[in-house]
């Protein structure tokens, strides 16, 4: 058994919440025993009523508090009497020990010879005068004031962030930093084995757990420790995970918090955490800073504001700002920040001197998923001889993330099929699960609609059969999945430059289904609002971004700092828009003519193909190689599906 490291795990801790049910029951349970003398209350006498019960001698005691007031107890004849069944009994209906009854005496001596006179008669047993010192009366009076005290003070502690960390237990330290340290000797170790893929990264990133943990290697050589690293890259490709690699790895003090705990309602708490977060960070240099999705903080001033409300933000990056660019290069504290907003951060933020290094964490390619998958597939109880390779030839553009997340859909499949390993086919099923959607079985489909669909679906087929630079095809299926009632399945070749050829060949495969329709029932329907929707961001982005389009010329009007969203006014006048509409439609317009074209020639493969889909639901490369046979153009691809 493994010895627990944390010597403060076997240390029983006392709720406040146990101590003050123990107070009260600690009261409840004296007055118990005692009687309930202090939960009674005596009813009140005038003098006449107590010379009526004095005279008929119904009163057995009398004790004289401070000369100014009596207490009367009755005896267990009178008790018996129907004018006192109010205070014969306590509030536990047990027989009511006494004081029964209480008034104020006037002239004390008087009152003492009345007194006498009634015991020398026989008509009372005994009298006495005392001080009045009744603790247990004070202590009920002022219980409840204590408990409701005790009570707000949890509250605040509570409200403050309790006694541990950043908030110090009083709600005066609000200001306090929020960050939390990690532990390298308690908290769960991620180290850069954990972390596939990513090598250009990860070289960087450990070059600076190198610096900390060695940094005369670099300054004996008048070299000067980099002041902070900027992560930036789409989601889910492993940012987060690279600095929890970085705090397992640095065996260094690791301060980790996210942007928006910088954020609060009160104004100027932002500004007195980041100054309370560098003052630790110094007093354990060296040591690590992580600002997770830094955006929240580090938008960049004066944009996107149209209230004039956000000052407390800017305090907050203005602080942060100074604090970045002000302590020294030999106090050893490097920030390491995330975000996949770069374009937004504040540009005095991004220059050198505050975040020294941008490392850009791209999505995997083929051999980096192919590694990921490796640490994914690990935990699971897995069929032997997996192909990892072929799995991430089946998964283009997916990032660390989503991998993540096919691994354990593909787990969950096949524990759904009361299988007891996970094979090919259940990680088949979870990269259409993900991509596509749920299967929708029960989906009730008109035949006339059956029909509409598999046409739709062989054309998009067809055409991307017949051209050399359209994804050559997986399969296609019309099982509706999520929103959509059909789907083709594709695998896209990973290019790093695109060419108009091929852009046109991928928007002329994209129309093929609206082109199908066309061709088959010389109508079109509604279902080919996705495939719009693709076409017109490619022509766009065609004629506006890449300067693909020769009459714009080479011209883009696309904006890498993101600010053009808060313009109101567009970079071209109204005679070019006019053009770049036109020059969109005719880009679209001439690729649905060619995706007509090449259906026309090939309607009767077209519609076998439709038929075998018809029949089937489901087909697959083979289901076309058997109708068009072999594409000419994957004489040199490497076959990805048997």
């Amino acid at each position: 058994m493994a010895k627990d490291n944390n010597p403060n795990s076997n240390k029983f801790k006392i709720s406040p919440w146990l101590i003050y049910t123990a107070i009260l029951l600690i009261f409840l349970f004296i007055t118990f025993i005692t009687g309930g003398s202090g939960l009674n209350e005596p009813g009140q006498l005038t003098s006449s009523k107590f010379n009526d019960y004095l005279e008929k001698g119904q009163i057995e005691k009398v004790i004289v508090y401070n000369k100014t007031e009596a207490e009367v107890f009755l005896n267990a004849t009178a008790l018996k009497v129907a004018a006192h069944k109010k205070v014969s009994k306590d509030v536990l209906d047990r027989p009511n020990k006494g004081p029964h009854y209480t008034f104020d005496i006037g002239n004390d001596q008087i009152f003492q010879n009345k007194l006498e006179k009634a015991v020398a008669e026989g008509k009372l047993k005994d009298f006495n005068f005392l001080p009045k010192n009744n603790w247990s009366d004070i202590l009920i009076s002022l219980l409840p004031i204590i408990i409701i005290i005790a009570v707000w003070i949890f509250i605040m502690r509570k409200m403050s962030g309790g006694g541990a960390g950043g908030g110090g237990g009083q709600i005066f330290n609000i200001g306090k930093s929020k960050a939390k340290l990690f532990d390298e000797k308690t908290d769960i170790k991620t180290t850069f084995k954990d972390v596939a893929g990513l090598e250009g990264a990860k070289e960087e990133i450990q070059e600076i757990v190198e610096f900390l943990k060695n940094p005369e290697k670099y300054t004996n050589l008048g070299g000067k420790i980099p002041k902070g690293a900027l992560l930036v890259g789409p989601p889910g490709t492993g940012k987060t995970l690279l600095a929890k690699a970085v705090a397992g790895e640095a065996q260094v003090p690791f301060f980790s918090l996210s942007g928006s705990d910088f954020v609060e309602m009160f104004v100027g708490v932002g500004a007195s955490r980041v100054r309370d977060l560098f003052k630790q960070a110094k007093e354990k240099s060296p040591a690590i800073i992580f600002i997770d999705e830094i955006d929240a903080v580090g938008r960049a001033r004066g944009k996107s504001n149209m209230s004039g409300g956000n000052d407390e933000r800017e305090n907050t990056l203005n602080q942060l700002l100074t604090e970045m660019d002000g302590f020294g290069t030999n106090s050893n504290v490097i920030v390491l920040a995330a975000t996949n907003r770069a374009d937004v951060l504040d540009k005095a933020l991004m220059r050198a001197g505050r975040f020294d290094r941008q490392i850009f964490v791209d999505l995997p390619d083929i051999r980096e998923r192919a590694e990921i998958f490796k640490v994914h597939l690990a935990p699971l109880k897995k069929v032997e001889g997996l192909d990892t390779d072929f799995l991430a030839k089946q998964t283009p553009g997916f990032s660390g993330a989503d991998i993540a997340n096919v691994c354990n859909e593909a787990a969950l499949i096949a524990a759904r099929n009361n299988k007891t390993a996970v094979d090919k086919q259940d990680f088949l099923d979870a990269v259409d699960r993900i991509v596509g959607g749920l299967e929708k079985k029960n989906k009730i489909v008109t035949p006339d609609e059956k029909k509409a669909i598999a046409i739709h679906e062989a054309g998009h087929a067809t055409v991307s059969w017949m051209l050399e630079h359209a994804a050559p095809l997986i399969k296609v299926t019309i099982v509706p999945r999520g929103q959509s009632l059909g789907a083709a399945w594709y695998l896209p070749e990973e290019r790093l430059i695109v060419r108009p050829d091929q852009m046109l060949d991928e928007m002329c495969a994209t129309m093929g289904g609206r082109a199908a329709e066309k061709v088959t029932f010389d109508r079109i329907s509604t279902g080919a609002l996705s495939d719009l929707e693709k076409v017109t961001k490619q022509a766009r982005a065609m004629v506006t971004v890449y300067g693909l389009n020769e009459k714009i010329g080479n011209v883009t009007y696309y904006d890498s700092t993101g600010q053009s969203e808060y313009n109101f006014s567009k970079p071209y006048s109204e005679e070019t828009a006019r053009i770049i509409d036109e020059e969109i439609s005719l880009l679209i317009e001439s690729q649905y003519q060619r995706a007509i074209q090449i259906l026309e020639e090939n309607k009767d493969k077209l519609n076998q193909l439709a038929n075998i889909l018809i029949e089937k639901e489901v087909i697959f490369k083979d289901d076309l190689e058997a109708i068009f046979g072999k594409r000419t153009f994957d004489k040199n691809l490497e076959e990805v599906v048997s």
